[in-house]
């Protein structure tokens, strides 16, 4: 199935925006949120001067607005004429290492990773189901698969969760009409991997994005991208004791 109108969260840059490029590439019609409403207003220009065969529709959104993420949405929806793909990617890699009285990091990355997330898949879910299905992408991460030390520490717990709740989705609607599909992206470069000691690990912004949009096109249900050398990782991840996860963070 070709899900034509696709409707992508923190599109104004990073992953987001790379996601944008492949599908406006592939001739999908795009619904881009963010909060910075002049990158989307450049992407947006970006990809019509490319592609001028397809439509995009832009809204600025803070996820965290949580009254505004199903109106946006409905916004969204009306203007592209039905969304037939949510990707939930919206997040932030703001963290301190626990007790460094450095609260409102760990709170800030909770809320907007997790909190925020399932905002987002209540009112995809509500729309999904109004229209007799759908495909739901949520973009966690291979940090989600194990407890993390030092500033990484909420944001692995942030995205664990948000793998959980994919999970439980996937059980629920394992016969349909709502496909729903885990992403787990290893380092990718981005704004919000710009910072991480793991450079040695990390693979750049396209071949990172065509690895997330092939797994997304063929409606997985869970996989690391990409996947040499995430997968092998990932299970190697589980069995290492915690302390020695240093490396990956």
């Amino acid at each position: 199935m070709t899900r034509q109108k696709i409707l992508i969260t923190g599109a104004s840059s990073g992953l987001g925006a790379g996601m944008a490029r492949a599908f406006a590439a592939k001739g999908r019609d795009l619904a881009l949120c963010a909060r910075r409403s002049d990158r989307l207003d450049e992407l947006r220009a970006e990809l019509l001067e490319r592609h001028p065969g397809i439509n995009v529709a832009v809204a600025t959104l803070d996820v965290n607005d949580h009254e505004q993420v199903p109106k946006v949405f409905a916004e969204l929806a009306d203007e592209l004429g039905g969304i037939d793909r949510i990707i939930v990617n919206a997040g932030v890699g703001k963290g301190a290492p626990l007790g460094t009285g450095k609260l409102w990091a760990n709170k800030a990355t909770i809320e907007t990773n997790l909190v925020a997330a399932l905002v987002q898949i209540e009112t995809a879910l509500e729309m999904f189901k109004e229209a007799g299905g759908g495909h739901l992408v949520l973009v966690s991460s291979v940090l989600g698969n194990k407890g993390v030390p030092g500033v990484k520490a909420a944001y692995a717990a942030s995205k664990a969760g948000v793998t959980s709740l994919g999970e439980s989705l996937r059980a629920e609607y394992a016969r349909g009409p709502i496909k729903v599909t885990v992403l787990e992206p290893g380092y990718i470069e981005s704004e919000m991997t710009a910072k991480s000691a793991s450079t040695m690990l990390m693979v750049d912004n396209e071949t990172g994005v065509l690895a997330m949009v092939g797994v997304i096109e063929r409606e997985s249900g869970r996989a690391a991208v990409p996947w040499w050398p995430w997968a092998p990782l990932v299970q190697l991840m589980k069995v290492l004791p915690p302390q020695l996860m240093k490396p990956f963070t």
